[in-house]
């Protein structure tokens, strides 16, 4: 993304619905920055995020594994809709 682009936040949130766009409210939800990938059980979950993971892999995009939390029972998550 460029330095200083004034719709960064709704231009990256665009391309992640296209990226995520087969697998949304299925099992993942993208809000401006961040991605939220949820399951009923921890199989369904590893297969999930093997998934969400791959995607992001395989379109050359990256995330920060210190602003990632994996395996977590629950998180606090804003979602206008």
């Amino acid at each position: 993304m460029s330095f200083g682009l004034t719709n960064a936040p709704a231009t990256f949130m665009d391309l992640m619905n296209k990226v995520f766009k087969p697998y949304l409210d299925q099992f993942v939800v993208v809000f401006i920055d961040d991605i939220l990938v949820y399951s009923k059980s921890r199989e369904e979950h590893e297969r999930h995020l093997s998934i969400v993971l791959q995607t992001l892999r395989d379109k050359k995009l990256y995330a920060k594994l210190n602003k990632c939390g994996f395996w977590l029972d629950k998180v606090s998550f804003f979602r206008m809709w």
